[in-house]
């Protein structure tokens, strides 16, 4: 990143996006696209689909520039983008899915990890690399309602009060939904 980026405030580059700058858009991108990158793997819990999604959502969000509200937080704006880019991948899957079990000839589901890469890691590794995938499948099998809020307070770090905002709910109703998500979470896991 550059040291110009660190001197221009969101709203500057922003603004300057808008009016099709290219290397303004750039600098956005590289002050966020880590973290959105983080939201896109923990909701979809695969890191090859979630940079997939992440090229799309940046996509989007140089296209939609034009509607973009500069009075709102340029970040939480390309958040949603990316949620709204979560939500359609997984009603797709779900459908590809359907088709697969009901109209193709059901697939055998194989273990995350072939026997030759349990060889191939050390006890560590692969006792971290497991614990590492079944997080993330367990947070990707969370109905979104759940893992929306629980992304934004855990991965994305917003107060209840801010996730509230961006998903147009009560900040109780999110500290409910994160709960019931950490409790999922661990039956999932644990059980």
């Amino acid at each position: 990143m550059t040291a110009l980026a660190d001197e221009l405030p969101d709203a500057t580059l922003t603004s300057r996006a808008q009016q099709g700058d290219r290397k303004a858009f750039e600098m956005l991108v590289g002050l966020y696209k880590e973290d959105l990158y983080r939201l896109l793997r923990r909701y979809l819990g695969n890191s090859d689909e979630a940079y997939d999604l992440l090229q799309d959502t940046l996509i989007s969000v140089w296209e939609s520039l034009a509607r973009y509200d500069p009075k709102r937080s340029f970040f939480a704006w390309t958040r949603t983008i990316a949620l709204n880019k979560c939500r359609d991948f997984s009603r797709r899957q779900r459908f590809r899915s359907w088709v697969r079990d009901k109209i193709l000839v059901a697939e055998p589901k194989n273990d995350p990890l072939s026997p030759e890469e349990h060889a191939e890691l050390t006890e560590a590794q692969g006792e971290q690399e497991h614990r590492v995938r079944r997080l993330d499948a367990a947070v990707a099998a969370l109905p979104s309602f759940y893992k929306e809020a629980l992304l934004l307070t855990a991965i994305s770090g917003l107060s209840h009060e801010e996730a509230a905002a961006e998903l147009r709910t009560s900040p109780k109703a999110i500290e409910m939904r994160v709960r019931r998500a950490r409790q999922m979470l661990t039956q999932s896991i644990m059980g």
